[in-house]
């Protein structure tokens, strides 16, 4: 029995653990549960298993009788492209999948996978696969998490129930909050709030709140409703949140606009992209305890905290107590709780440290100081990671277009700089053109704004080099205004 199992057979089984519209869960109820997914998965001689489900106390349940019965799991994102889980499906070799939206797998499987179903289970469907392959997996991976994807083909983490309960368990030491009443604002999917929207309350005596999904204002993908989200934390008071950069934006006009956050939070953890000092410093004086961190899935997500009674602004934080945080040749290296390996690729297995691409500095104190990536990976306020490259490639599939570069760094969506390939083309053929690639890409990834450039970008200006590739700082200086207008509505909360 996992260390977290443990702690829920040794609480009061009276206890309410899981909080939803379903309604209130005691220990006992849930480990009962537990007890009966796990049945019916081993029964089934089920290995690995992916979970498409929105969240609820049912999603909870399965991740819990995954641990219990050694199964890897795998979370399945409903924000993805459905070409995105399909290869996820793949690489992990999955055999079965529990989904509240059987319509959702079907359109995802399309004519590649051979599927059939075979009943309920805590209220999901059960769907068998047939002929998964085995794949290439590090061993003790219990569970798989494909990121948002740089690309459109993401790569799977693999992560040990070790690594998993080491980041709750570091989260639980470092907060020392008693018995938190945790509210999961985040798909339970993103490995972020599965780890410590799960397993830290839980580890913590404390309660997981799950709100529906349509009533917390995000559910991963491009958009955001502030007034929802406010309201959300309004009703249920929680001790602690996660937030995303953009998240932490709307609750901040919020707060300006006369909204009040519960006394009872303590902690709001905010991360996943860039976040500027001057919001946390604004979202303090108004009552919000936001801190800042940061992680990567590789490390279990979570690496350093911010946290009260260590705390500087500007900083992500110190490394916590589960692994070691240094900086080598200006690149931000994580030791001592990294990842298994990748799918698929057996020379990432059994690594050491993790090379995280960051660059940073520590100062005398220990405290992570980001100055950005080495490469050219974008990740959008609301967390998602993103390769500008990857969309522009699909837009440039289209002879309409001569150049383009897209942004979205720390911003919520995606946005371009576009230039024609004939002067005569129509804003409205442009934006067609738009539409079809954006049907083609995960909705966090889509282009929402562009604006169009009525020259061609030259080396001769030094906005391209020699072999045709965009110089992005020189362009993001260069258009700076015109990318900040493409960005300039502002979220209104004046209905609260």
């Amino acid at each position: 029995m996992t260390a977290l199992l443990t702690k829920l057979s040794d609480r009061n089984p009276n206890d309410v653990v899981i909080e939803c519209e379903d309604g209130a869960f005691t220990a006992q109820q849930l480990l009962t549960d537990i007890e009966v997914v796990s049945a019916t998965l081993v029964a089934k001689d089920i290995g690995r298993l992916g979970l498409l489900a929105r969240n609820s106390a049912a999603w909870v349940t399965v991740d819990l009788a995954c641990q219990s019965a050694a199964i890897c799991l795998l979370p399945m994102p409903a924000f993805f492209a459905d070409n995105q889980l399909r290869h996820s499906m793949k690489c992990a070799g999955l055999q079965a999948v529990l989904t509240d939206n059987p319509q959702r797998f079907s359109d995802i499987a399309g004519s590649e996978i051979v599927f059939k179903e075979t009943g309920q289970c805590v209220g999901l469907t059960l769907i068998l696969i047939e002929g998964a392959a085995d794949p290439l997996l590090p061993p003790c991976t219990q569970k798989i998490t494909f990121t948002s994807g740089s690309t459109g083909t993401p790569r799977g983490v693999c992560l040990g129930i070790d690594h998993q309960l080491r980041v709750a368990s570091a989260l639980d030491q470092a907060l020392q909050i008693k018995a938190p009443r945790h509210l999961c604002l985040l798909p339970l999917s993103t490995l972020l709030e599965n780890l410590g929207g799960i397993y830290y309350p839980l580890l913590a005596d404390g309660v997981v709140s799950i709100p529906p999904e349509t009533t917390t204002g995000f559910s991963g993908g491009a958009g955001l409703d502030t007034l929802k989200l406010i309201r959300t934390i309004s009703r249920h008071r929680p001790a602690s949140i996660i937030i995303l950069p953009q998240m932490l934006v709307g609750l901040v006009a919020a707060l300006e606009e006369g909204w009040t956050a519960p006394e009872e939070l303590k902690f709001a953890a905010v991360g996943g992209a860039k976040v500027s000092a001057g919001l946390i410093r604004r979202a303090r004086d108004l009552g919000l305890p936001v801190y800042e961190g940061y992680g990567l899935s590789e490390a279990g997500s979570v690496a350093c905290l911010n946290h009260p009674g260590c705390d500087q602004i500007g900083t992500v934080g110190q490394s916590l107590a589960h692994v070691d945080v240094s900086i080598e040749a200006g690149e931000v290296v994580v030791k001592g709780n990294t990842f298994l390996g990748y799918v698929g690729e057996p020379d990432s297995w059994g690594a050491k440290s993790l090379l995280t691409g960051d660059l940073g500095e520590l100062d005398a104190e220990g405290y992570l100081n980001l100055e950005g990536r080495r490469k050219n990976l974008l990740i959008t306020s609301l967390g998602r990671n993103i390769s500008p490259e990857w969309i522009e490639s699909e837009l440039l599939l289209y002879p309409e277009i001569e150049q383009c570069i897209v942004f979205g760094d720390a911003r919520p969506f995606c946005a371009a700089l576009i230039k024609p390939a004939n002067p005569d083309i129509s804003t409205q053929a442009m934006q067609s053109v738009l539409d079809a690639v954006n049907t083609k890409l995960p909705e966090y990834a889509q282009i929402k704004r562009w604006h169009r450039l009525q020259e061609t970008l030259s080396v001769a200006e030094a906005l391209y080099t020699e072999n045709g590739r965009p110089r992005r700082a020189a362009i993001a200086s260069r258009f700076g205004p015109v990318i900040d207008s493409l960005y300039s509505e502002t979220m209104s909360t004046a209905s609260l």
